[in-house]
């Protein structure tokens, strides 16, 4: 089974954290300690997967993830894994009408927020008495979110639990008793080198408070390689924007400020390559899965644990990456043993090209009973476009959200928009 698993997700081999976490959980209780981007999310959906059985009725396993993003990510994760098993993901953001019909059918995995989670079972919504898995996922990070009353909330609602699995990555002094863990066995790989990312620092020169001139050509540089720039406050973040919106160049803004809807439309944007680059707070530092990311740059400086986090968005699994930082003269942040090698800019810098994708949007979804295949097929028959014009799909329950060759996506609106899709009408257009 795993080896099939393994196979789908196109993983020839796990990393050491995780056959340590699958070990342990076949007979413990078990904290993962490791860094973010080391590749927790599979260490638990293992030996998870292994306790399933589909032939049983009523939901098996419970997954409490701190955001709304990571519990997406989780989910994506799962259904990738092909278990043969319902999931579904419940968060705040939306109506929980969609949640309660889903329920009439129990998923054998249910993933969500705890603030969601909490709210179902108070309305008497969840039975969770088939429950015997339980994963609190970046417990620490929820913890800091103030989920804990929820958290406590849920875990005196499972009475029949008899595997836990916590993930943080970093290390607590002390697990607060409402996890109910039991002699659990700890799989700490915080101090490995094997598991710590491989990042090179480098320093951007500033002088006074002009930051914005040497980012953009620091971005200018850089290129299109996928980026994050990382600000302490919405309204730095905000800011930069602007700045760059001037300098016609493209990106995409996260932060706590924005509605759900926009924030998880960006996020897509930059997984699919819409986006190359992405301005957030230490929002996006932790609690998401964003593969791939190349660089780094620390817009303003963080603390030292929210400098670690950050730098977990590059140098994920094993891979390489770079961290800048935009320091004055002699600038040198307490957690730093040496100033980091000074990074060379152009004088003058212009805006790379703009992205070979753009996002298209269908308001059909899982829950109209369309798949990927159906999308792929619908847009290459009737928008006339060809397979590499094609790039990532993102299905929601009611939406789909397609990379499309930039060049031709103005052709293929109104083809597409005078098709039904699966024998019905379905608005097509660009992703605000």
């Amino acid at each position: 089974m795993q080896q099939k698993i393994l196979d789908k997700l196109k993983i020839t081999q796990l990393t050491e954290m995780q056959e340590a976490t699958l070990q342990a959980a076949k007979k413990h209780d078990v904290v993962v300690l490791s860094p973010t981007g080391s590749g927790k999310t599979l260490a638990f959906l293992l030996p998870l997967a292994e306790r399933l059985q589909p032939a049983l009725p009523g939901i098996q396993a419970l997954i409490l993830a701190p955001t709304r993003e990571l519990a997406l990510q989780i989910e994506q994760v799962l259904q990738q894994m092909g278990l043969g098993v319902k999931v579904d993901c419940f968060y705040g953001g939306h109506a929980m009408y969609e949640e309660k019909k889903s329920l009439a059918n129990p998923p054998a995995v249910l993933i969500g927020t705890p603030g969601r989670i909490a709210a179902h079972l108070r309305e008497h919504q969840l039975n969770t008495s088939s429950i015997h898995t339980l994963v609190l996922d970046e417990f620490d990070k929820a913890l800091e979110m103030g989920f804990q009353e929820d958290m406590g909330f849920i875990i005196g609602e499972l009475p029949h639990v008899n595997r836990r699995l916590l993930t943080s990555a970093t290390a607590m002094e002390t697990i607060p008793d409402f996890t109910g863990l039991r002699n659990p066995e700890t799989v700490n790989f915080l101090q490995d080198s094997s598991s710590a990312p491989e990042i090179q620092l480098k320093s951007v020169a500033v002088t006074g408070k002009e930051k914005l001139s040497p980012l953009y050509r620091l971005l200018c540089k850089i290129g299109n390689r996928p980026t994050i720039v990382f600000c302490n406050q919405r309204d730095a973040v905000e800011e930069v924007s602007s700045f760059l919106r001037s300098k016609k160049l493209a990106h995409g803004v996260f932060h706590g400020g924005l509605e759900q809807p926009d924030r998880e439309r960006t996020l897509m944007k930059f997984r699919n390559g819409t986006y190359h680059l992405l301005l957030s707070t230490d929002l996006a530092a932790r609690g998401l899965d964003i593969p791939e990311v190349e660089y780094v740059v620390h817009y303003q400086l963080p603390d030292a644990q929210a400098f670690i986090h950050r730098n977990g968005r590059t140098a994920r699994m094993h891979a390489k990456g770079t961290a800048y930082l935009l320091l004055h003269e002699g600038e040198r942040p307490a957690y730093l043993s040496t100033t980091p090698t000074p990074e060379h800019l152009p004088a003058q810098a212009s805006p790379p090209p703009p992205s070979p994708w753009e996002t298209l949007y269908i308001s059909a979804g899982k829950k109209d009973k369309v798949n990927k295949v159906d999308i792929v097929g619908w847009i290459l028959q009737k928008g006339k476009l060809e397979k590499t014009d094609l790039g990532r799909i993102e299905l929601q329950d009611h939406a789909a959200y397609v990379a499309v060759n930039r060049q031709k996506i103005d052709k293929a609106l109104p083809l597409l928009g005078a098709e039904k899709l699966k024998g019905k009408k379905v608005k097509v257009e660009k992703a605000r």
